[in-house]
């Protein structure tokens, strides 16, 4: 979960090295460095401790002169943060730098073996054996030495690599962790995450597991770790995923927040056909006797991904009328799943690079699974690995905590459900509706979006507390863990998401008058329950926050503070709920004056299992 990119190229390296480390900022943020070959001929470093702004500020005061570099910005795994722990690391020699997105599983034993050879590590990372490890290798031939080192390496990575003796080049490779090249005029580029391009470059080359690049300014030469010459296809990015500014917003949760009538308006359009009451989906790549034929689904996720994934369980065993389950993708490969014949897997990953939903992909795939994946990032692993699936057509998310992406997810599976149940037993007539209520859901989240300042408010208000409940049935319980999860992640405060039926069960001794709970309380099936739930919750002097619908009187017989939404059917209710508790979280952690962008600890990629 760390950020990576080179240049090459004619002119000063240093400029493109820091806008890409800003770019990619959201993946690690708790350290910075670069390395330069300057004109001397002398590889160059940079560190320092913090976000990207820190390492700027050193390289105004002591530039970086020449026009070959690597950078990275890091999220730790193995090392605190700190100068020493920062990337790039440098062999005994300061004569190879290397930066590193991923974890070497057998660092310890690399470690051990380059010491007893009279090696002496500054650091505490496992990354640091990588340039130790090629230089044992290097003589004159850095592809040669890049090879031999990586194929001793046991673990996950994507690396760029530095030769003080070899002016302009730079060598890339991954194994499990992204690397993209950026092919310019005069210069080239390496990253580990396309929006670090975007600004010099809107042409790219993915890299597969195995590959190995070398780059020159002039060229970008492929070939297998095994050195066999492959072809990789230069991909073209379109215009609209290239904007990640801010713009009036003060953040880009914000930003995000807002964007969503206009994300799911892009994720809808062209999908519905209002007078069939049907989808289409063509990234599917499945003819209609294949879609008919589906008698099982599997979903994979993790995080918010997971918890969309809950609420498209719902969806396709109410709409489609097929058996449905969810799995935490971390444990999907693990425990080794009976996939059997006519299972749909769907993995979920905003990014499509996340390791333990792509491990899932691969695992289903193996076993013979159709799989579909469901991703925001087009040319990132899991979509290519799948050849099949949805994009969302989000655009850029930078914020680490998911806003648009989440409701993006939501609204692709409702599209898939209705898709799988025209093609079953649904009617025309529910087809229909599902798609007036798809096509209505821009404003209905906007009408959302326009009860900000109440909101903004009730975060105020309730400012000072540091314990959360949140509550839900049916199609909201999941919307509950993934309020929880907002709030936590952006805020820092305790909170738990739990179906409501689940307070009685232990959690209800945790309540009181200073652990507020946010009652989900739409009208849609399961709210008389849910009132009752929150009657048990003033009983024992909780406070409750509501989000109900617009007109329901209800829920004042429990509580005052209470956030109006439009009214829907279940199928809509978590859409239009989410948005209103991502406001909440939003508010809520700025009342508290927390880092809302980048939260402490978290990284927007989870490239590592």
């Amino acid at each position: 979960m760390c950020g990576i990119v080179g240049y090459t190229g004619c002119s000063s390296a240093q400029s493109p090295l820091l806008e890409g480390l800003k770019r990619l900022e959201y993946r690690g943020y708790d350290s910075a460095g670069m390395s330069v070959l300057g004109k001397d001929g002398i590889l160059h470093t940079l560190k320092a401790v913090g976000k990207v702004r820190k390492l700027e500020e050193l390289a105004s005061q002591t530039p970086l002169e020449g026009a070959c570099g690597i950078a990275h910005t890091r999220w730790a795994t193995h090392g605190a943060p700190s100068e020493k722990n920062a990337h790039p690391h440098l062999d005994g020699a300061s004569r190879i730098a290397v930066v590193h997105n991923g974890i070497i599983e057998n660092y310890r034993d690399l470690r051990a073996e380059l010491e007893a050879e009279g090696e002496t590590f500054r650091s505490d990372t496992d990354s640091e054996v990588l340039p130790r490890l090629i230089a044992k290798y290097y003589s004159d031939d850095p592809v040669r030495a890049v090879e031999e080192a990586l194929q001793r390496v046991r673990g996950t990575f994507g690396v760029c690599v530095l030769f003080q003796d070899h002016p302009g080049l730079l060598i890339a490779a991954r194994s499990g962790s992204p690397v993209i090249l950026g092919i310019g005029k005069g210069f080239n580029m390496v990253a580990s995450d396309v929006c670090a391009l975007l600004a010099n470059s809107r042409d790219v080359i993915y890299l597969n597991d195995g590959d190995l690049a070398v780059v020159t300014p002039e060229d970008a030469e492929i070939r297998t770790l095994a050195n066999v010459p492959v072809n990789r296809e230069i991909s073209r990015i379109p215009k609209e995923e290239t904007g990640s500014g801010k713009g009036k917003y003060e953040h880009f949760m914000l930003k995000e927040i807002f964007e969503q009538p206009e994300s799911i308006g892009n994720t809808i359009r062209g999908r519905i056909i209002p007078e069939d009451g049907n989808a289409k989906l063509s990234g599917l790549n499945l003819s209609p006797r294949e879609l008919a034929e589906i008698s099982r689904i599997v979903i994979a996720g993790c995080g918010s991904s997971l918890h969309s994934g809950l609420i498209g369980e719902y969806y396709f065993e109410e709409i489609a009328g097929i058996p449905a389950e969810v799995e935490q993708a971390a444990e999907f490969r693990y425990r080794n799943p009976i996939i059997e014949p006519n299972t749909l897997v769907i993995p979920i990953s905003q990014s499509g690079e996340t390791a333990d939903t792509l491990a899932a992909t691969r695992e289903a795939m193996q076993k013979g699974a159709t799989v579909a994946a469901i991703s925001n990032v087009v040319g990132s692993t899991i979509a290519r690995e799948c050849g099949r699936g949805i994009y969302l057509h989000a655009g850029p998310e930078i914020s680490v905590a998911s806003t648009k992406a989440f409701t993006c997810q939501v609204t692709a599976l409702w599209l898939l459900a209705l898709r799988l149940g025209r093609n079953r037993r649904l009617s025309n007539e529910l087809g229909r509706q599902s798609c007036a209520e798809l096509q209505r859901l821009p404003e209905l989240i906007q009408r959302v979006l326009n009860q900000y300042d109440h909101v903004a408010a009730l975060a105020k208000k309730f400012s000072g507390m540091n314990d959360f409940f949140f509550i839900g049935r049916g199609f909201l319980y999941p919307v509950a863990l993934e309020g929880a999860l907002k709030l936590k992640e952006v805020s820092y405060v305790h909170a738990e998401g739990y179906h409501a039926a689940e307070l009685k069960h232990g959690p209800i001794s945790l309540l009181g008058e200073n652990v507020p709970v946010i009652a989900l309380a739409n009208c849609i099936p399961g709210q008389e329950k849910l009132l009752g739930n929150m009657q048990e919750c003033r009983a024992r002097k909780s406070p409750v926050i509501a989000v109900a619908t617009e007109g329901d009187p209800s829920v004042e017989a429990f509580t005052e503070d209470i956030i109006r939404v439009p009214e829907t059917s279940r199928y809509a209710a978590p859409l239009v709920t989410v948005v209103a508790l991502q406001m909440f979280a939003y508010c809520f952690a700025g009342e508290r004056g927390c880092e809302i962008d980048q939260p402490r600890n978290l990284a927007k990629s989870v490239t590592v299992e």
